[in-house]
């Protein structure tokens, strides 16, 4: 099953192109420390600015290296145009990946009947789960609570959504209303209260840098540990907060690359480094938590 721990990876670059060698090293930190799945190409991933060819190696490269290891790969797969989303969820399942996360489209600003269409239209094109993904901060279109409960009842293999709205009526109200389908935090400040609410897992921009609190925050959650769950959320709180003070993923780059998890700070324009003061801001904070290699 797709549930638990899961990290939003970053994408790592060598002189502009992918870097490979890096890239294997931190999903097999990932699997290392404990986590249940690696989410590839999402917007952590810096999804937007990769050609579909490097889209595809990323999922490939992270296919790969968890294979035989019991962790999963939630594939990125999403688009502001339906084809494409559709060409990038197929090759997913082609390669071996356990299931899909679809961002709702960007930009074009469908309203929910164009939702729910896309989704229908990329879940039908493939037969391993798909997630939605509701980032409206992101997308400028939230994806109603109605038409997520009607996504899960009429579409077979939807089934859950990776919350990043930071709103916990939400989250609520989805539980009330669609009780089988699994909610996700994608907020790693409240991944805590959402756990506690009967979220099913995390998918972690903080797992990057720190795996090891992010598995055990995730597990003591699901095994009804919640005071334990709650210790470890207070006590990423700061990095948590530090970790978008810019847009994401330059702060998260800049964490991994100070804490010596990537040898080169690189991100595709529009993104640039973090500001001097931000920087220092990163540091700062780091030296409050052990980052194991």
């Amino acid at each position: 099953m797709l549930q638990g721990a899961m990290s939003a990876l970053i994408t790592p670059f060598k002189n502009t192109s992918i870097d490979e060698e890096a890239y294997e090293y931190l999903i097999q930190r990932q699997i290392r420390y404990g986590m249940d799945a690696c989410v590839p190409v999402g917007t952590t991933g810096e999804s937007a600015t990769l050609t579909h060819k490097e889209h595809m190696q990323c999922i490939e490269i992270a296919v790969n290296v968890c294979k035989g290891s019991g962790v999963k790969v939630l594939a990125g797969a999403g688009s502001n145009a339906t084809s494409e989303a559709i060409e990038l969820a197929q090759f997913a399942q082609k390669s071996g990946a356990d299931g899909i996360l679809c961002v709702s489209p960007y930009y074009n600003k469908p309203s929910q009947a164009g939702l729910y269409e896309h989704y229908k239209a990329v879940a039908h094109s493939v037969e391993i789960p798909l997630m939605l993904y509701n980032v409206p901060a992101r997308t400028g279109v939230s994806i109603e609570v109605e038409t997520a409960i009607k996504l899960f009842k009429e579409v077979k293999n939807i089934f859950a959504i990776k919350e990043a709205s930071g709103s916990m009526e939400r989250i609520i109200e989805l539980n009330q209303n669609a009780e089988k389908m699994e909610v996700f935090s994608g907020e790693d400040a409240i991944n805590y209260p959402i756990l506690a609410n009967g979220g099913k897992g995390v998918i972690s921009v903080s797992g990057n840098l720190l795996p090891d609190k992010i598995s055990a925050l995730t597990k003591y959650a699901l095994n009804g540990d919640l005071s334990a769950s709650k210790r470890i959320n207070n006590e990423l709180y700061d990095i948590n907060r530090v970790l978008f003070c810019e847009s994401n993923p330059i702060p998260i780059k800049a964490a991994m690359y100070l804490a010596g998890l990537i040898k080169n700070l690189e991100y595709r324009l529009p993104l640039v480094m973090p500001s001097k003061e931000n920087m220092q801001r990163i540091e700062k904070t780091l030296q409050n938590y052990e980052v194991l290699k």
